[in-house]
Order: structure tokens, then C-alpha cells, then sequence
């Protein structure tokens, strides 16, 4: 079970919490190592909840793309000495899941953070959503690990 760091870059707002979010994110991140046909287990996941600004620069970083996204995945391989697993580090777009979640209505601001925290879990396991098949595939995927975690968050 890989070790859960949320960084938050500003302020969260109602009705997000740290607590429930790092529940939350455990949750997905178990989900989707269970899921993962890689043997190596998950040694760590930081999860930057960030805003436009900084999103934009990540982006433009890590890969080359102009302006902000809903999620960045980045996946490491642990320096030689250190113990074997997946490190892993998700940059979360806090402007974009509001925007989401106005736009859409079908979903709350809480649903669209935790969705993408999913999505990019999914992407730390190796998958991809290059085509429409594996966006279907995945969004599946990601939807379950949402609700699934959401639920989990209540309980806690």
C-alpha cells in the first residue's frame, strides 16, 4: 500500500478537506495498484492540489503543453539503493474541477477532485487513453475508484 502525501499549493475550500481527501485518494491509489498487472508494489504517491498557474507551468514542464489540464501524472523509479515500488507524484488542477463542475452539473466540485485523483492513479498503473476504447475503459475505471473512495471518505 503506497504512502498517500497530499501538498496543497493555496487554499482549499469547502466543502474539500484534507482528511477526506487523503481518505479519499488512499483509496484510489489501493484500488489501482490492486488493479495494476505490474508485481512491484506502490511505495509512494504525492498529490499536488495546485490551481491554474501552477498547472500551466507543470505542464509546460514535464510536458511541453501549453497552459493548464485537470491532472499531471509523473511516475519515478526509486534511486538504486532504495527499496523497490512505484513512486509517483499527481498534480491536480483545483480551478479546472470547479470549472467541471459548474459546467457539467452532474457532478460535485469534491467528485471532479477525487475523479481526477482516479484518473491519474489509472495513468500511474501503465494505462493509457490514446484511444477511444482505453478512454472508455478508463473512464469506467475511474468513476468506480471515485465513488468507491467517496464512499469510504463518508465513513471514515
Amino acid at each position: 500500500m503506497a504512502e498517500i502525501t497530499l501538498e496543497i499549493h493555496g487554499k482549499l475550500t469547502p466543502p474539500l478537506t484534507k482528511k477526506r481527501l487523503t481518505i479519499a485518494a488512499q483509496a484510489c491509489a489501493n484500488a489501482a495498484e490492486r488493479w495494476s498487472k505490474c508485481d512491484t508494489p506502490w511505495q509512494e504517491v504525492t498529490i499536488h492540489l495546485v490551481h491554474d498557474r501552477l498547472s500551466a507551468e507543470v505542464n509546460d514542464a514535464i510536458l511541453g503543453h501549453t497552459g493548464p489540464t485537470d491532472v499531471i501524472t509523473q511516475r519515478y523509479e526509486p534511486f538504486p539503493g532504495e527499496d523497490s515500488g512505484l513512486i509517483g507524484e499527481l498534480y491536480v488542477n483545483l480551478d479546472e474541477a470547479q470549472r467541471m463542475a459548474d459546467k457539467l452539473k452532474t457532478t460535485t466540485f469534491e467528485e471532479e477532485v477525487v475523479l481526477y485523483i482516479a484518473h491519474g492513479c489509472d495513468h500511474l498503473t501503465d494505462a493509457d487513453d490514446a484511444t477511444p476504447e482505453e478512454r472508455r475503459a478508463m473512464r469506467r475505471r475511474d468513476l468506480r475508484w471515485m465513488h468507491a473512495a467517496l464512499r469510504q471518505a463518508d465513513r471514515a
